[in-house]
């Protein structure tokens, strides 16, 4: 739990679970309690489809978001009389923006920054974010730094212009897609007493399809800020992406996409988006899409439309929401982001850039978890289990004083390794070899996807906790063999012998160690595993061995 009483308000901020940099969080305001990950629906009080109260009651929303700019230019101090809550007609939590996203798109708004924190302060908000200067997608690396340097003077001088303590103000992160400058202002908002941050500008990059530039931003900000403060992703659109960016990091999101989509006749999935005129049929059973067709709704009026086509897109928001919680709680996270992403060839881009950054989301993930835990292909090589493993096989893990000769066994279907069936051979070998002999050799398993597992560790996890995808692809098997060059490479044996298991992982082990061993002058033996009989394969064993 976080408690951070440096604004008067003691934020509570208790982490009840994680995976990957995702967490299931409680975050107190004011108003309600809320859980986190948590979607915040963009309420547009003079268009909106769903009002704010079957928000909470229908749709089980526990937080809103709505616009303190909006609200002050369209209905003046009427919302500072009634209080916010009631003036929408919502009993739960109401986060409010500042008009930063008007900036990004008319260039100016008509309020100075104390003005819109004193109207937050009036109306009563949840949560509140100052006045920043959004980067925004198409600008130069000179007009991105006057927006970041902008930014944290006014996120500086925000502190003087408070006056209540209840509130939670949020620090936006500005840079773009200028990294270096997302990593500095990331920085210097985090020295700030912030209660929650939140990353600026990714809208354009969304709508440029640019997930790949996204990923990058929200892990760079989240490098930067202290680990400990909730992270709100603004504008996150589409349920395809949410599962992308709670595993990098963000416990909060804000979206309006429900209703804009529905506004164009568009119908949202998980894994995609439809026009009402494509679908023959709905793909799905939420409690507006059982009662209608799309022929049917086809015929009804352009009103009807929108909310049938809101609250559907809503319905789909939400249990993603759910989904990606349940995937934490499990330990499966890796495994429901693969699956999402591979809902368009962006998002599987993104997916691939968090290569550079498998220390920061190792540091962060659980060492061990509940369950096991698929492995399909190359891209989860960035997985922490397989990321920890690996240094610590490194860094931790030293070969018996008195092994001389490392034995290579390939990986079998069952496992733990050493209560598979086949090890009977290995154990039929050891009593051939004598005591004496057995203790100089040390048994290890090579395995996609860690490399090399020492027999004794086999059952510590994730090392039998875990199924593969067979056949590999190539850059798996490039993977473990280097592991199994480097594992050589920093131990001290006198002579290598590798059972070869051409079938799953053609010449490539079996080179890998001959070209390590050369260099460091060990001798190198190999039996293939295909042998006509065990009886010929313990012979050449016990012969190879015995010397």
């Amino acid at each position: 739990m976080t408690n951070d009483s440096c604004l008067g308000f003691t934020l509570s901020f208790e982490i009840k679970d994680k995976d990957l940099l995702g967490r299931i969080g409680k975050l107190k305001t004011k108003s309600a309690t809320v859980e986190t990950p948590l979607l915040f629906p963009v309420i547009n009080p003079r268009i909106q489809p769903i009002p704010p109260k079957r928000l909470k009651e229908t749709f089980g929303c526990e937080a809103i978001i709505t616009n303190s700019y909006i609200l002050k230019k369209r209905y003046k101090e009427t919302p500072v009389e009634l209080g916010l809550h009631k003036f929408l007609d919502y009993n739960g939590a109401i986060m409010t923006d500042s008009g930063a996203y008007q900036i990004l798109v008319y260039g100016e708004v008509e309020v100075s920054q104390k003005e819109i924190v004193a109207y937050q302060e009036g109306i009563g908000s949840d949560i509140a974010t100052i006045l920043d200067i959004p980067t925004g997608w198409k600008v130069t690396k000179e007009q991105a730094e006057v927006t970041v340097a902008e930014t944290l003077r006014r996120a500086k001088s925000f502190f003087d212009m408070k006056t209540r303590d209840d509130i939670l103000w949020v620090g936006p992160v500005q840079g773009g897609r200028h990294l270096d400058l997302v990593a500095s202002s990331a920085v210097e908002m985090g020295k700030l007493p912030f209660s929650i941050h939140a990353l600026g500008s990714p809208t354009e990059v969304m709508e440029n399809y640019r997930y790949d530039v996204l990923a990058d931003m929200i892990i760079t900000a989240k490098k930067g800020l202290p680990i400990e403060r909730p992270l709100h992703l603004f504008g996150a659109g589409h349920p395809s992406m949410f599962a992308l960016a709670v595993s990098l990091g963000c416990d909060l999101f804000d979206s309006a996409a429900y209703a804009l989509y529905a506004r164009e006749n568009r119908y949202m999935t998980e894994n995609g988006t439809w026009r009402l005129s494509e679908l023959d049929y709905f793909p799905c059973s939420c409690p507006r899409c059982s009662t209608d067709t799309p022929r049917g709704l086809e015929q009804k009026s352009a009103k009807e439309r929108e909310v049938f086509l809101a609250e559907h897109n809503l319905y789909v928001c939400l249990a993603e929401i759910r989904r990606i919680k349940q995937a934490i709680r499990d330990g499966r996270l890796w495994e429901h982001t693969e699956m999402r992403l591979h809902a368009h060839p962006a998002l599987l881009t993104a997916l691939k850039r968090l290569r550079g950054h498998e220390d920061f989301i190792e540091k962060y993930s659980p060492t061990v978890k509940s369950s096991g835990y698929f492995y399909f292909n190359s891209m989860g090589l960035v997985r922490p289990e397989i990321t920890r493993y690996r240094k610590r096989l490194s860094q931790r893990y030293t070969s018996p004083e008195n092994a001389c000769t490392l034995l290579l066994v390939p990986q079998t279907r069952n496992k733990p390794f050493h209560k598979a069936p086949e090890f009977k051979k290995i154990r039929q070998l050891l009593r051939l070899l004598g005591p004496e002999k057995s203790s100089q050799l040390h048994v290890c398993v090579y395995a996609a996807p860690f490399g090399v597992i020492p027999l004794e560790l086999d059952e510590v996890y994730p090392l039998s906790q875990h199924e593969i995808a067979l056949p590999l692809d190539l850059e798996t098997i490039n993977y473990v063999a280097d592991q199994v060059a480097d594992y050589i490479q920093s131990n001290s044996y006198q002579s290598i012998t590798l059972l070869n298991d051409s079938k799953l992982w053609e010449d490539t082990i079996k080179k890998a160690c001959k070209q390590v061993c050369d260099s460091k002058g060990l001798t190198f033996n190999c039996v293939e595993t295909n042998l006509v009989s065990n009886k010929d394969l313990i012979l050449n064993l016990e012969e190879i061995l015995s010397k």
